[in-house]
C-alpha cells in the first residue's frame, strides 16, 4: 500500500469510513429510483405499470437498497446488537435518531406502494391462501394514490437526509455546509436514473424505445448539469467563506490525491464522460443495450466516488 493512498483512507480525524459511503449511496439510489418511477407511473407510462420493466427493476432496487444500506449500518456499528434500542427509543434532537424514523416509515410505505402495483400477481400468488392479505390489500389500494404521494415526499426527504446526517458534523467545516443535502438529493436522482434505465433495460427487457426509457435518458442530463452546477456553489461557497472552510475546499480539491479523485474520478468519468458520450453519440448507438450499459456504470460509479470524496475528503480538516 502507497503512503499517499494509506494517508489518504487512514487519518487521525477519521469518524466514518468507505463502508458509510456505500450505505450513503444506496440510500440514494433507493430514494432515486422511487421518485423516478412514481413520476414515470403517474405521468408516461401506458398500460399498467406492473409490466414495465423500470418499475420492476425499482420494485427490486428500492427495498434492497435501504434494507442492505441499513444492515451495513447495524453491523458497522461498535455494538450491532443494541442497534434495536435506536429504533424504539426515539430522540428528537438526534439526527440520526430522525433517519431512523424516516426508514422505518419509508420502508413501510414503499412495501405498500409496490403491492398495490403487484396486487393481483399477489393475490393469484396466494391462490386464496392468506385471505386476511386479501382484506389488506382492498385498504391499500383505497388509499392508492395518498400513498404514492407520501411515498415521493419521503423519498425527498430520505435523498436530502443523507446530506443532513453529514452537515451534522459541525467540527468538519466542507461537511457543515447547507448545500450538501441539495447535492445529495441530486446525487441520488442521478443514481437512481442510472440504475432504473441499468436493471430496467438490460435485466427486465423494458424495450429502448419506450416512452418511460426514452424519458429517463432525457431526464439523466439536465439532472448531472444541475449537479455540477450544486458542487460549483458547495466549493465556491467553502472557498469564498475564508478560513478553515477555505483551507477544506483548498484541501479537497487543489492537490494530492482526493484532488485526483474527484476531479478525473468524479467530474470526469462519473459525469462529463457520460455526458459527452449522450451528446456525440448517434441515435442508433444511444440505443444500444451495451451503450446503456456503459454510460449507466460511470454515472454510478461517478455518484458512489461523489459519496467517497464527501466523506473522506470533508473529514481530513477541522475547525
Amino acid at each position: 500500500m502507497s503512503t499517499a493512498f494509506a494517508e489518504a483512507f487512514y487519518f487521525d480525524s477519521l469518524v466514518w469510513d468507505w463502508i458509510i459511503a456505500i450505505y450513503l449511496f444506496l440510500a440514494g439510489m433507493s430514494a432515486g429510483a422511487v421518485m423516478i418511477s412514481i413520476y414515470l407511473k403517474r405521468k408516461v407510462i401506458q398500460g399498467h405499470p406492473s409490466t414495465n420493466g423500470i418499475i420492476k427493476a425499482t420494485a427490486i432496487l428500492a427495498p434492497f437498497g435501504i434494507i442492505v444500506g441499513l444492515l451495513i449500518l447495524v453491523f458497522h456499528l461498535t455494538k450491532p446488537w443494541s442497534f434495536w434500542k435506536i429504533m424504539i427509543f426515539y430522540n428528537p434532537t438526534s439526527v440520526m435518531s430522525m433517519g431512523v424514523i424516516l426508514f422505518q416509515v419509508y420502508m413501510v410505505v414503499l412495501f405498500a406502494w409496490i403491492a398495490t402495483i403487484y396486487k393481483d400477481e399477489l393475490l393469484n400468488l396466494l391462490n386464496g391462501r392468506l385471505p386476511i392479505v386479501g382484506k389488506v390489500m382492498q385498504y391499500v389500494t383505497r388509499y392508492e394514490n395518498a400513498i404514492e404521494l407520501f411515498l415521493g415526499f419521503l423519498a425527498v426527504m430520505l435523498a436530502a437526509y443523507t446530506g443532513f446526517l453529514l452537515s451534522a458534523l459541525k467540527t468538519f467545516p466542507l461537511l457543515n455546509n447547507p448545500v450538501l443535502p441539495i447535492l445529495f438529493l441530486f446525487s441520488s436522482l442521478s443514481s437512481g436514473a442510472a440504475a432504473c434505465l441499468m436493471f430496467g433495460v438490460v435485466f427486465f427487457k423494458e424495450s429502448v424505445t419506450s416512452p418511460s426509457v426514452k424519458w429517463v435518458h432525457k431526464f439523466e442530463r439536465p439532472v448531472v448539469v444541475f449537479e455540477l452546477f450544486v458542487l460549483f456553489a458547495f466549493f465556491s461557497g467553502l472557498y469564498f467563506g475564508g478560513g478553515q472552510k477555505e483551507a477544506a475546499a483548498i484541501a479537497a480539491i487543489g492537490g494530492g490525491f482526493w484532488a485526483s479523485w474527484f476531479w478525473y474520478g468524479v467530474i470526469g468519468a462519473g459525469m462529463l464522460l457520460p455526458l459527452g458520450l449522450n451528446a456525440v453519440s448517434p441515435s442508433g448507438v444511444k440505443h444500444n443495450k451495451a451503450f446503456i450499459m456503459l454510460v449507466t456504470t460511470l454515472s454510478l460509479l461517478g455518484v458512489l466516488m461523489l459519496r467517497t470524496f464527501v466523506l473522506y475528503a470533508g473529514q481530513m480538516t477541522i475547525v
